[in-house]
């Protein structure tokens, strides 16, 4: 079982910035680098959201919420993912979770994911 750790929540000022990471846990194998990777988000009393997705190929996409303030990316060497947001906005606060799939493919739904991290909590005051 595939175990995905996130790090890098915290709280901060609207316009700030913060770096999510998310890494496989322990020697499982598990390589980022050649599965579709999704950062999800979830907000106190709102069904869980897609932000930005990664595909094996690179190519990334992003919600229009977050298009033009939040890159992700992945580090081949460290076989991790990162979430750069900038700009950051109160509606942004959420929970935020990695997720990664055991098989091709990328899909939107969060059902689509095989596996997750526990959540990194960011909350951005006004």
């Amino acid at each position: 079982e595939v175990q995905l750790v996130e790090s890098g929540g915290g709280s901060v000022q609207a316009g700030g910035s913060l770096r999510l990471s998310c890494s496989p846990s322990g020697d499982t194998g598990y390589t980022i680098s050649s599965h579709c990777m999704r950062w999800f988000r979830q907000a106190a009393g709102k069904q869980r959201e897609w932000v930005s997705y990664i595909t094996t190929r690179g190519t990334a996409q992003y919600a229009d919420s977050v298009k033009g303030r939040f890159t992700i990316s992945k580090d081949i060497a460290e076989n991790a993912l990162y979430l750069q947001m900038n700009s950051l906005k109160p509606e942004d606060t959420a929970m935020y979770y990695c997720a990664a799939r055991s098989r091709g493919g990328c899909p939107t739904a969060s059902e689509g994911y095989d596996y997750w991290g526990q959540g990194t909590q960011v909350t951005v005051f006004s």
